[in-house]
């Protein structure tokens, strides 16, 4: 008979044990199907309308002062930028005139500011040295 008992046993504990997840999974499941149809519900028969506060980005309001000043700030370094840079061609050109004499275009600009104001007719050119 003992030989009997074990097995017997062991089957009526793991029956038990089965039964015992068998009914709570089913009983989960059950909760779940009504959770899921709650929620469905709630989300066909809600207004469109749904009272929430504004989006962040309507939120942000223009800084009127801070733009301005960014603004200035761009265009002052924009000219200095750009004074750097007539500078830089001015150097270069003074230093060209240095080296190798005035150019051909400052010579005939000069000749025809004398021309036009009368103190001489002839134009000058320049022959490369």
């Amino acid at each position: 008979m003992s030989v009997l008992l074990g097995p017997l046993s062991g089957a009526l504990v793991a029956g038990g044990v089965y039964y015992g997840f068998s009914n709570l999974m089913q009983t989960r499941t059950q909760q779940h199907i009504k959770d899921l149809h709650a929620l469905s519900v709630r989300l066909v028969e809600t207004p469109n309308v749904v009272l929430a506060p504004p989006s962040a980005a309507a939120r942000i309001k223009p800084h009127n002062f801070t733009t301005e000043l960014k603004s200035q700030w761009n265009h002052e370094i924009a000219c200095l930028f750009k004074g750097f840079q007539n500078l830089d061609r001015s150097a270069v050109a003074w230093g060209k005139s240095l080296l190798y004499g005035p150019s051909v275009s400052v010579v005939e600009e000069k000749a025809n500011v004398k021309t036009a104001s009368g103190s001489s007719t002839t134009t000058a050119t320049s022959s490369p040295s």
